[in-house]
């Protein structure tokens, strides 16, 4: 596809919850910006034939580790933002665990200036909540804020001090963002490798109990209405911290949560394998638990869908389940695992579906994405509905291959990916 200052979408299903659209129609693009979107549109402009496919505002990951700066043997921007273009993705958020940690406006303007040179998608970084993510001293949010983080997060290393946590809900309610949540009580959790149950036992492997996640919800939950601060809650896994969830959204607070595919598509029984690329935190949970997110994503208490993209590098994963690190890959794999799991076999409705990448992730970041209304960026995932592929981690654009969907049999495929007017992937 040439380079050109306009491109016309013609003959897709447009699909744009923010517009209430699904029909087809066909897309101009003008100056990276959506200029018309209507029927029968005649351009000078570069083609791209959608015919048959679903034409959908650009897809947002709002939870990834692009682990650059300081582990790029895994990951780097560049390759991270190639994977995302890839799985359909236009737009992810990272998070600070790099090395440095994402603490202090160097290492955003790092980032940021790394991603304007070589990477193909947008990325929006996520500012540690504490210095060096120790949970001791906070982080300087005016600042973090003032260089662009779009939310604040203390990532895999959550706040245990109740008392800390409510300062850090108090500042970030002032610069009017997000606290992102990682609940996890980390003395529940200690030493644990998989999901505590039957399984465990079987395996003799030591567990982390539901309990862990979810007395950190509730924790959350009361911290969110004392402060009256927006906070989200990352990977949601269990059946009890959806309950909590969908309770607190009654209320009326500030409370919103994701998931990933694997807690809707696999269970820990799948552990009887001793397979590492299913070792994750949270660990898989319980049939109960997975049919419990799948409801949760259906009746809207689970608002976004994200990858938690957590490249490792093989060696690191080839080792005895207890030392194997935690966390999977899933930009390149996530769009066919939902789409086949959700939309053709949960039979959830398009428009739905397509609102938990798109509106919602924009509307918990406040990102100015997530619609193709005349003047908005011209981010725009097309998706082919029905294409069956196999998923074939050794053709990923990722550095690392730890996924547990390798080999998998799906229906669903991003088949191009255009970035404020620019295709930077299209499917051959």
């Amino acid at each position: 596809m040439p380079e050109t200052d306009s491109l016309l979408i013609k003959n897709g299903r447009v699909v744009d919850p923010a517009s209430g659209i699904d029909e087809i129609l066909d897309v101009l693009i003008t100056n990276g910006k959506i200029d018309t979107v209507q029927a029968g549109i005649e351009s000078a402009a570069a083609r791209l034939d959608a015919a048959g496919k679903i034409v959908a505002p650009g897809f947002i990951d709002m939870h990834i580790h692009l682990r650059e700066p300081g582990q790029e043997h895994k990951e780097d921007i560049e390759s991270g933002t190639a994977a995302a273009a890839a799985g359909g993705f236009t737009s992810v958020a990272c998070m600070p665990n790099t090395d440095p940690v994402i603490d202090n406006s160097g290492i955003v303007d790092l980032i940021m200036s790394r991603a304007g040179s070589v990477g193909v998608v947008n990325v929006f970084p996520i500012g540690a909540a504490t210095q060096e993510m120790k949970g001791a001293d906070l982080s300087n949010v005016g600042e973090l804020v003032s260089a662009g983080v779009v939310a604040i997060s203390d990532d895999a290393f959550p706040i245990q001090n109740n008392y800390l946590l409510r300062r850090v809900l108090e500042y970030t309610n002032m610069f009017d963002i997000c606290f992102i949540s990682h609940p996890e009580d980390k003395d529940l959790s200690a030493g644990g490798v998989m999901n505590e149950g039957f399984y465990s036992t079987e395996l003799g492997l030591k567990g982390i109990p539901a309990a862990a996640e979810e007395i950190m919800v509730s924790r959350n939950i009361f911290l969110s209405r004392l402060t009256d601060t927006p906070v989200h809650m990352a990977h949601i896994s269990s059946k009890g911290s959806v309950r909590m969830i969908a309770e607190a959204k009654a209320e009326g607070l500030k409370i919103t949560a994701e998931t990933a595919p694997h807690y809707f598509t696999l269970t820990d029984a799948c552990l009887q394998t001793y397979d590492t690329n299913l070792k994750m935190d949270p660990p898989l949970r319980s049939e109960k638990d997975c049919q419990a997110i799948l409801e949760a994503l259906r009746d809207g208490t689970i608002d976004a869908l994200a990858s938690d993209h957590a490249p490792h590098q093989g060696e690191e994963k080839l080792v005895e389940f207890n030392y194997a690190p935690f966390g999977v890959i899933g930009l390149e794999t996530m769009v066919g695992v939902s789409f086949n799991q959700l939309y053709h076999k949960e039979k959830f409705e398009l428009s739905k579906l397509i609102e938990l990448y798109t509106t919602r992730p924009a509307a918990i970041l406040r990102l100015d994405k997530g619609t193709l209304k005349p003047g908005a960026d011209a981010d725009v995932s097309i998706i082919d509905l029905d294409r069956e592929w196999e998923i074939d981690a050794s053709r990923f654009k990722s550095k690392s291959r730890n996924t547990p969907f390798d080999k998998w049999r799906v229906k669903g495929k991003a088949v191009a990916t255009i970035v404020g007017g620019k295709v930077v992937y299209q499917d051959k």
